[in-house]
């Protein structure tokens, strides 16, 4: 089986969970896809479940050739991360992954208060496009061709993502 995360998680990733934690899943994720926002509630109870046990890494992965709106919606998660809510962007992204569209990120942005002008500013950011094709190259990099894939402590995790499954996997390790 192929699957070592090629780069390690650092300062710069997008982390929820304790640094110390003995469990890490990297989620390599588009806001679009329809498999991550089946998988997103289900990686929320797994967090639940462990708790301090689990640190989440989220890294973007907009397959933009199939979701027209991907690239967009992870521009306007960076751009919230900027102001300091991106998980705050991340959840409401995936919450109405019906609706990506520019006027749909703007009263998301709008709606967790941050600064409008600013946000329309980062929108178009050259570091937040850096930003984006960082993740999606060190996905590349780790083997990733499709979303949701996720890494549990560096390896490739290939498994079923259901909730029973993949809690129990987990705590086996």
């Amino acid at each position: 089986m192929e699957g070592k995360l090629s780069i390690p998680t650092a300062k710069r990733d997008h982390i929820s969970g304790a640094l110390s934690a003995p469990l890490e899943i990297v989620e390599y994720g588009d806001y679009q896809c329809p498999y991550c926002g089946m998988a997103y509630p289900i990686i929320k109870q797994i967090q639940k479940a462990l708790g301090e046990k689990l640190r989440l890494v989220f890294r973007n992965f907009p397959l933009s050739d199939m979701h027209e709106n991907a690239l967009n919606a992870a521009r306007a998660a960076e751009a919230a991360a900027k102001q300091g809510k991106f998980w705050e962007m991340h959840d409401m992204l995936y919450e109405n992954q019906q609706q990506l569209y520019p006027a749909s990120l703007d009263r998301y942005a709008a709606k967790l208060g941050l600064d409008m002008l600013q946000f329309k500013k980062d929108m178009i950011d050259l570091d937040i496009e850096n930003r984006i094709s960082s993740d999606f190259e060190s996905g590349i990099r780790s083997g990733v061709n499709g979303t949701p894939t996720f890494f549990i402590n560096g390896q490739r995790y290939d498994g079923d993502w259901e909730f029973e499954p993949f809690l129990s996997y987990l705590k086996s390790i």
